[in-house]
This record gives C-alpha cells, structure tokens and sequence, in this order.
C-alpha cells in the first residue's frame, strides 16, 4: 500500500486501493497455479490405430504436382496455379480482410499493391521470376502474393519428429500448424485461415530431365519449403522459433536494404535441391545467416543421422542429434527451445513425448508416429495437415486434418 503524501491523510479510496493490489496478487498467483498444475482440458490418452487415416480426424488426401524445374521459372508454376487459383484468391482476400480489420483505412493493402510489388526483383533469382509468374497466372495482384510468401516465414507453429527404429531405419513426420491469430470462426469454432488453407494443399514432385530431384509439401502459392525429401539422402522440416529478434526485424531490415541474411523457405528449398549429402545440408543449415530465427529438423539415411538446429538469424545456438548409444532414439521440435520449458497454454512437446516414449523404439513406425501426431493437443486446431516421410525412395504421404472438439485451438 503507497504511503499517503506528506501532510495529508490516507483517505478511505486510498486504503480500498492499496487492499486491491493486496488481494490480486494471491488472486493472480492462484490463477497462475491453476493453469500449471491443473490438467489438460484438452489433452487426451495416447491414440493408437488411427493410421490408415479414417474418421472425425481425417479431412482428405491432397493432390500431387510436378513442378518442372527445366522450365523457365515463370512457367514452373502455371498448371498448379491454373488449379487453385479460385481457393488462393480466398486465401489471399482472407488476410486482406485481416489487415483492413487492424487498418481500415485499407492503405496497408494499398502499400502491398504499389510497393511491395518493387522490391520483388531484390529477391533472388529463380524466385522472384517465380513470383512473377504466380502472380500472372493467378490474376493475383504480385505484392499479395509476395506477402502470401512472407506469411511463413513467421506464422508458422509445427511439431516435427525424426526417429529410429531398432534397425537403424529413420522416420520423419509433421504436423503443419498455421493460422494463429489470423481469424477466429466463432459459429464454426476454428481458426479461418486455416480452414481456408487446407484446399491449397499439395504435394510436389520437383523433377529435372523427368527425373525427381526431391518432394515437398507445399501451400500452393507458396514456392518455399516447409517439409521435404531428397530421395535417399535427407528430409527436412522448418519451424518457426518465438524470439524477440524475430522474423519481423529480419524482413523490416531487407525492406531498409540490408539483404545478406537469407529467407528460411528459399533456403530449405535450395538446401533440398543443391545439397549432396546429409551433412553438407547440415552445414549449410548451420551457417547460413538467415532473416528469422527458426528450427530446422534434419533426417537422413544412416543410424544416427538426425537432428534439431536451432538458429538465431546470426548464429546456430544448438545442434540436438540422435544418440542411440546414449538411449536419445528421436529428436522432438515444437516451437520452443528444448532446454526451456514450453508456454505454459501451448505444451504440444510434453504429450509427444509422453506417447513416443509410450510407442518404444522397438514398435516405432510411421502409423505410430501418425498416432502420436493424432492425440491432442499435439492434433490442435490450427493444425492444416499431416506428412510423413521416408528418405528411402523419398518416401511421403500427406494428409489434411480436423479437430473435433473438445480441442485445444492451439
């Protein structure tokens, strides 16, 4: 309670004041207890036999694409986008809508038609031709479907595993999670974005000479990697890391010219087109300084091979690697450093380890881990679909998901 001023007298007002802060603060610590200790409303058993994939928790399959990489790069896109364009408007006006709710004046749209369209030629080569080419496809303004790319670099919640199996064969699975903050259906109790994304999913065949040089699942509209394979060398997934030195900054520093840091989804998409081996993308991944700090989780064909990365835009801060020797079977990564704890309200890491550990490695395989990217809240309501991966023959299978509640909606 503050002290009354000097010469004057702590009136009743003051007094009621000073017991407020005194009774809010056990009030708040109580709260604070509560969410702790108290379970999960929205956790559940460990799933088992959900994979093949049926019922309340499976929304469909999603279509394959070869993207062509002997075309010239404008071209590259075209059969795809000539498919999903009408779902990409929706997508496109949805975040549209989002900023003109912050922004009504609408200049915020305003500046992404007329400006953000000029700095598309400081991006590098293939990729702004590749935009170009989206947006004329399309019929999509080129600066919202710039925008539509910068989106995941920063919006991006996932949880990605890689494992080994008793016979030293390694599986890599994720579920894609977007969508948070971007629009709450209240009559349908989800997230609108992400409904609207999962129509745009897609699998890709990148091929050179009509030969796979790797396969990614991918937003349409979207032309960097998120989850990938190079078949009988490595797979890949990226996600995002929560950091005050984040995405923002890295973007906001390009827009101001300074351009020597690199956007994580061309990066992994060049790493699975270029890399030669598991440990030259490992490097790669490592070292290369980046616009926004993220997790890049790495599996490849030999025991032993996987690991998390974990990256500040300048520097990598952690390597967590397979030891099978020392009992560490599979790396986990949501969207939280693994030597903190997860927020308390978004603990997807606990429960999939909890379920990993209950699987055991002698059991491990890819309808397991399906079953464990299946129980909630590791299964959330942001969570757009679900891929797994084999980098024998560059194995994957893709998957849209639902939800149903009771869920958590992250």
């Amino acid at each position: 309670m503050r002290a009354a001023a000097p010469g004057s007298a702590a009136g009743p007002g003051r007094r009621m004041e000073g017991w407020g802060w005194a009774l809010l603060c056990p009030a708040a610590l109580l709260v604070v207890a509560e969410l702790v200790w108290a379970p999960d409303p929205y956790g559940e058993e460990c799933r088992t036999k959900t994979y093949p994939p049926s019922g309340p928790t499976f929304k469909g399959n999603v279509p394959t694409y070869i993207i062509n990489l002997d075309l010239p790069p404008s071209k590259r896109w075209d059969n795809l986008i000539r498919d999903k364009k009408t779902e990409l408007k929706t997508v496109v006006q949805n975040i549209k809508d989002i900023a003109n709710t912050f922004f009504p004046s609408g200049k915020v749209v305003d500046i992404v038609d007329k400006k953000i369209v000029h700095l598309t030629d400081t991006l590098p080569y293939p990729f702004n031709e590749e935009l170009k080419g989206i947006a004329n496809s399309s019929g999509i303004p080129l600066g919202e479907i710039v925008i539509f790319n910068i989106f995941y670099e920063i919006f991006t919640v996932c949880t990605s595993i890689v494992a080994e199996d008793k016979t030293g064969k390694l599986y890599h699975a994720r579920n894609l999670d977007f969508g948070l903050f971007l629009g709450w259906d209240v009559k349908n109790n989800s997230w609108t974005l992400t409904r609207e994304l999962k129509p745009i999913v897609v699998s890709l065949d990148f091929q050179r000479n009509n030969k796979t040089v790797f396969k990614s699942t991918n937003f349409a509209g979207y032309i960097g990697m998120v989850s990938g394979v190079k078949p009988d060398l490595f797979t890949l997934t990226m996600n995002e890391r929560f950091s005050l030195d984040g995405g923002y900054v890295g973007i906001f520093e390009w827009f101001l010219g300074r351009r020597d840091g690199m956007w994580m989804g061309f990066l992994t998409r060049t790493i699975l087109e270029n890399a030669t081996s598991y440990q030259d993308a490992k490097d790669k991944l490592a070292k290369t300084r980046l616009l926004a700090p993220a997790y890049f989780i790495l599996g490849g064909k030999k025991s032993g091979e996987g690991c998390v990365i974990t990256r500040s835009r300048t520097a990598t801060l952690d390597i967590w690697d397979l030891d099978i020797q020392k009992g560490t079977w599979y790396v986990i990564e949501t969207n939280y450093d693994r030597w903190k704890p997860p927020l308390i309200l978004d603990n997807r890491r606990t429960p999939a380890m909890k379920c990993l550990n209950q699987t055991t490695q002698e059991n491990l395989s890819l309808p397991a881990i399906y079953d464990v990217l299946s129980t909630k809240p590791v299964l959330n309501k942001l969570t757009v679909c679900t891929t797994l991966m084999e980098v024998d023959n560059g194995h994957t299978e893709t998957y849209l998901r639902e939800c149903p509640d009771p869920c958590s909606p992250w």
